[in-house]
């Protein structure tokens, strides 16, 4: 395997500065499958086929990650969600399956530091992250460690979810993730080689807010008006072209594709994501920019990760 590259924005849960400490394993959760009663499919979107221009290799461009050169890209039609999956929704899912979560599995995953609710259950930092803290307890029903519940927030997006947790989200409702490709021709929202969803305006240039992202001093002093940080409910800002909300901001998504370069995988346990999330600020991470990209190994889960849905056209 290729050593795998330095990740921004969202550290692995095999850092080493957040070992996990031996735990109990809870009991294997029944393989997802397709129950009776499966949710359907509502909240997609239709992207009807075409080509678009992917990637961006304008000044703003992260070196090293792939997102130039700008290149033709022709999709059939497909769909794809206009929201990321929801806490209420991913509850559903638990329910029907017992599926256990890579978070609640190790017993522990990766919070904001600001956002930790019991400073007790802190068991480290990730290094050269230091605002990123292992938590015992946080998963997707506790986002920012014990004391805090997803119940309260059934409108956000869920998170401390992997990659394969997504996939058997996918599995049951009988959708899958996107390919990065289609992300990105969704996110664009039929604008071609605009900077963000919405155009190229910089969000702080605007009077209402188009993304959730970092505003202020990162990672110290947060500024947005609302007195608050973290995640908001995934219809908080207006949709895209396409009708997609917050392709930008608020939290990373997953994708289907591997992580690659130069159209070459460079590591197949590495996943693509896409969008950015409450943390993008430009001093740090400006990656909220639609042809931004990031990657994760599969089974990694934080505080700022979630996902939508694709499926083909019906």
């Amino acid at each position: 395997m290729a050593d795998s590259p330095v990740s921004c924005c969202a550290p692995s849960t095999g850092s080493a500065a957040a070992a996990p400490r031996p735990r109990a394993t809870p009991a294997a959760a029944p393989a997802p499958g397709a129950p009776a009663g499966r949710p359907r499919t509502a909240g997609l979107v239709d992207v009807p086929a075409g080509t678009f221009a992917m990637g961006y290799d304008g000044p703003l461009a992260n070196p090293g990650e792939g997102e130039g050169p700008v290149r033709d890209v022709t999709l059939p039609a497909y769909r794809i969600g206009s929201t990321t999956v929801t806490n209420q929704q991913f509850a559903t899912f638990v329910k029907a399956t017992g599926h256990v979560t890579e978070a609640e599995r190790t017993g522990w995953s990766f919070v904001f530091h600001l956002l930790v609710a019991d400073p007790a259950a802190v068991r480290g930092r990730a290094a050269g992250s230091e605002w990123w803290l292992g938590v015992d307890g946080a998963d997707w029903r506790h986002p920012h460690g014990p004391g805090s519940d997803a119940g309260r927030m059934a409108q956000h997006p869920v998170v401390h979810v992997s990659a394969q947790d997504a996939e058997a989200y996918c599995a049951w409702a009988g959708v899958r993730l996107p390919t990065e490709a289609e992300w990105e021709r969704a996110a664009r929202g039929g604008l071609e080689g605009a900077l963000y969803p919405w155009g190229d305006e910089h969000p702080e240039s605007l009077r209402t807010p188009p993304a959730t992202i970092w505003r202020g001093e990162f990672p110290v002093r947060h500024d947005d008006g609302r007195g608050a940080i973290g995640t908001v409910p995934v219809k908080s800002h207006r949709p895209n072209g396409l009708g997609l909300h917050q392709a930008s901001g608020n939290v990373w998504e997953w994708t289907a594709d591997p992580w690659s370069l130069d159209g070459r995988v460079v590591d197949d346990d590495l996943r693509v994501r896409r969008g950015g999330s409450y943390l993008c600020h430009d001093s740090y991470c400006n990656r909220y920019r639609v042809s931004a990209r990031d990657h994760n190994r599969l089974d990694d889960h934080t505080g700022n990760i979630g996902f939508r849905v694709a499926a083909d056209a019906a």
